[in-house]
């Protein structure tokens, strides 16, 4: 079991729930511990688990029954939409949460990043590169890492701190995305000019390629989910 980290507790809670569901430790069909036992193993407040099983349940991955208990929910027959509805409703959350955070990132990080700071998101925007179209999780991480760097750079803790909290939870969406969704634009571009803007000091641009970026996702996500 994975242990909790400074930062928002729901999400972390969710994450580790979600992980178990993984590996299957509970069956399909097969009931969870109660909210008390659950809330002592994993040395939180009942509420917080109350939020991150209600938060699976959206997602389809547990079933709650009133006056029953909460159980793993069946999983659904391979030519159901729904999970790929609620796949991209999570996804639609995920962005919407990077964009808010991001944006201030790369303005701040457009003021106080260096020299050596560029040559190292080169290095890293390489490596991003490199590995689009391979693996979906080690693109991911190639991804993250950058735009963790950028967060970093911007000099805020509390900015980083919150996009460490939702690393987790971004991490595993992105993975589903590159591995499920078809027909992904390609956001290269607005890295690369996201990373220009940066070397020039330019906080309006470094925000416009960080909103162009996203949103090129985002629309079509949105998109996907009200059709």
């Amino acid at each position: 079991m994975g242990e909790l980290r400074h930062g928002p507790v729901v999400p972390q809670v969710e994450n580790l729930l979600r992980e178990r569901l993984r590996r299957k430790e509970w069956a399909p069909g097969e009931r969870l511990p109660n909210e008390v036992r659950l809330a002592e193993e994993l040395g939180v407040g009942r509420s917080s688990v109350r939020e991150a099983v209600r938060l699976l349940a959206r997602d389809g991955l547990l079933d709650v029954r009133h006056g029953a208990g909460t159980f793993v929910a069946e999983p659904p027959a391979e030519s159901s939409g729904v999970q790929q509805l609620l796949r991209r409703a999570r996804l639609l959350e995920v962005y919407e949460v990077r964009r808010a955070l991001e944006v201030e990132a790369a303005r701040l990080a457009a003021q106080r990043v260096r020299p050596e700071d560029i040559e190292r998101l080169r290095a890293g925007l390489r490596n991003r590169q490199q590995r689009r179209g391979g693996a979906p999780a080690a693109f991911v991480d190639a991804d993250l890492e950058f735009h963790r760097a950028i967060v970093e750079l911007s000099g805020n803790a509390l900015l980083l701190n919150l996009f460490l909290a939702a690393l987790p939870l971004l991490r595993e969406t992105l993975i589903e995305m590159v591995r499920h969704e078809t027909g992904l634009p390609d956001v290269s571009c607005a890295h690369a000019d996201l990373l220009d803007a940066l070397e020039r000091g330019d906080a309006a641009a470094a925000v416009e390629a960080t909103v162009d970026n996203l949103e090129t996702v985002l629309s079509g996500v949105r998109a996907a989910v009200a059709q």
